[in-house]
């Protein structure tokens, strides 16, 4: 007679439902020949069989290639549910592991080159994949999408929202900006006018005119011909100027506004999401490294993929490499030089004129390129950095 199922209620009927379910120890998984063992007996059993002694030799012609095999399969699934399910939003990386080990044939951690969950964490910061931050709850992660498709849509979108843009609030901004432009220019003195009053309204109004004589006039005075002629040379180069001094002022104005346009042209072709160049100093502002380089300086050596760079410390002269989502911008003393990294200017040197506290911005001048000598005014922190000299 063929062997029927375990009655329900007996040990084996429980093991078995217990594998039905999924999830079992760890320990007593096998990665190479992917077998789940109940318990230990098992899993001893299961170790001097011969398949699993032939996987065991596979493994010793090549260790590292397995481990490397088994750590990328681990990461790709990792960041998979991470981009999936959560997006971009902040999240405890315990959860995350939790939904990825929910699926019973997923690869085990005790596989791959990772010791524990805070070494995985600790790489996805490293390498850029993740921001992280530890905190008393355990380490929290938020995924850092590159996705081309992504920053491709994010464009459209950008585009979009400018097209909407109807001619009614691009009349209502000009308007805006005109009236801006009024505010600034020397208001006219205002004539101050009072009502008339009299302060006895019954008494009657009595005018008396007294008409006499006309007095004869003194006679003029005689006038040179070359003085006269000198006033009238005057009286025309008057009315000369202001015509000259009006056409001048349009002229400046239509420069500017030509200027105006060339710049806002290069601020929109030259505004990128990634600021990173070699020779400038940074500051470290995560404690996903450790403490001891948390606020500590650097200068960026080599540039890796326009997000992450090489820096070497300055005190120390360790070499690290960091992504710039752990990195923020050096505003040195004024009349240091600077790099501009963003926008108009970027990649032009400069020099730094004055630092506004209150809005965050400085103002600078180009020392490179054909603007050299130009003043440029309100540009944002993040948008220059010091130079290492």
């Amino acid at each position: 007679m063929g062997k029927g199922k375990a009655e329900v209620g007996t040990p084996k009927y429980l093991a078995n439902k217990m594998k039905a379910k999924g999830l079992q120890k760890l320990r007593w998984y096998c990665q190479m020949c992917e077998k789940q063992c109940r318990d230990e007996n098992g899993f001893k059993c299961h170790t001097m069989s011969e398949s699993h002694q032939r996987q065991i030799l596979l493994f010793a012609d090549n260790a590292g290639r397995f481990i490397d095999g088994f750590s990328q399969e681990f990461l790709t699934g990792y960041l998979q549910i991470l981009r999936r399910q959560f997006g971009t939003k902040r999240v405890a990386a315990n959860k995350v592991y939790q939904e990825y080990i929910a699926d019973r044939h997923h690869l085990h951690m005790n596989a791959t080159k990772w010791h524990s969950l805070s070494d995985f964490v600790k790489f996805l910061g490293r390498n850029g994949h993740c921001v992280v931050d530890e905190t008393d709850k355990g380490w929290f992660i938020t995924y850092i999408d590159r996705d081309p498709e992504t920053l491709a849509m994010q464009e459209k979108m950008a585009k979009k929202q400018k097209m909407d843009k109807d001619d009614a609030e691009r009349l209502a901004e000009f308007i805006e900006q005109q009236v801006q432009r009024g505010k600034t220019e020397d208001e006219p003195s205002s004539s101050g006018f009072s009502e008339l009053k009299r302060d006895n309204e019954e008494e009657t109004i009595k005018l008396d005119l007294k008409i006499g004589i006309k007095p004869q006039s003194a006679p003029s005075p005689i006038i040179p011909k070359r003085t006269l002629d000198a006033l009238i040379d005057v009286k025309k180069e008057k009315k000369f100027k202001p015509t000259n001094g009006g056409s001048d002022t349009k002229k400046v104005s239509a420069l500017d506004e030509l200027i105006k346009e060339e710049e806002m042209k290069k601020e929109k072709s030259n505004r990128k999401d990634y600021w990173l160049m070699e020779g400038i100093v940074v500051k470290m502002i995560t404690k996903a490294l450790g403490e001891k380089y948390y606020k500590e300086k650097g200068v960026v050596v080599e540039v890796f993929d326009k997000y992450r760079a090489k820096i070497r410390l300055l005190e120390t002269g360790e070499k690290l490499k960091v992504d710039q989502a752990h990195l923020e911008t050096v505003i040195p003393q004024v009349g240091k030089q600077i790099l501009v990294l963003n926008g108009g200017y970027r990649g032009c040197t400069a020099t730094l004129k004055a630092i506004n506290t209150e809005r965050f911005s400085v103002t600078i001048e180009i020392a490179s390129g054909p603007l050299k000598g130009r003043l440029v005014s309100s540009v944002a922190y993040e948008d220059i950095s010091k130079l290492f000299v």
